[in-house]
């Protein structure tokens, strides 16, 4: 199986000067192409970390929020990712929008957002899925779908649709704060543009670096 991708190509003339205005001109495309139907939920993303024998692991979330300072996501802090962050606070994400044949690879290292940040955030979310917080003990083995159903139903019996529900003490945000953020863009014949934002020592200035495809 093989695509051959004819896209406009990408040139180091287009980059703004920060990775983080660059992500959002992408990203802001990017929600474009799924209202159109193009793309399915643009905020997934692919966070890899590794334990602390190094083994890694992969999974999908979803980005809630990004600005100067990095790229934000939500978990249980009990999960397999947030013990791997304990730790080895280094990881990759990777936004894979094949179907516009773009790509965003960063990497970075991943800090825990603060209680009133996590709590904000919290009271944003579906009524259902603040409940899901607290019913599901993410990463850890459960004996049926009936366990993880029951401990939900108990909690909406408990926290009725229009109540307010406590934000979990085991649940919170990380910030991932980017140490290089790469934009990919499919060419055809596989000659692909990668152009790379690497942070420079001092932590405030940004190198660009176009790397073979």
């Amino acid at each position: 199986m093989r695509e051959q991708y004819r896209t406009e190509g990408l040139t180091e003339t287009d980059l703004a000067p920060h990775p983080m205005d660059q992500f959002a001109r992408w990203f802001r495309q990017a929600v474009d192409a799924a209202e159109r139907g193009a793309l399915y939920e643009p905020n997934a993303m692919v966070v890899s970390t590794a334990d602390a024998e190094g083994r890694p692991s992969s999974r999908t979330v979803l980005l809630k929020q990004y600005d100067a300072r990095g790229f934000v996501f939500y978990t249980n802090y009990g999960s397999r990712k947030a013990r791997d962050l304990t730790a080895d606070p280094h990881l990759a994400l990777l936004f894979p929008w094949h179907p516009i044949a773009r790509q965003v690879v960063v990497t970075g290292t991943a800090v825990r957002t603060g209680r009133d940040e996590t709590a904000a955030y919290f009271r944003t979310r579906p009524h259902g899925s603040q409940l899901g917080a607290w019913a599901s003990a993410q990463s850890s083995v459960i004996a049926s779908r009936t366990e993880l159903d029951r401990a939900y139903e108990e909690l909406a019996a408990r926290y009725p649709e229009g109540e307010q529900v406590p934000v979990p003490p085991h649940w919170g945000g990380y910030r991932v704060e980017p140490e290089t953020v790469e934009f990919w863009q499919g060419r055809r014949n596989r000659l692909h543009d990668r152009l790379r934002y690497v942070r420079e020592p001092d932590g405030a200035e940004w190198r660009v670096e176009r790397l073979s495809p």
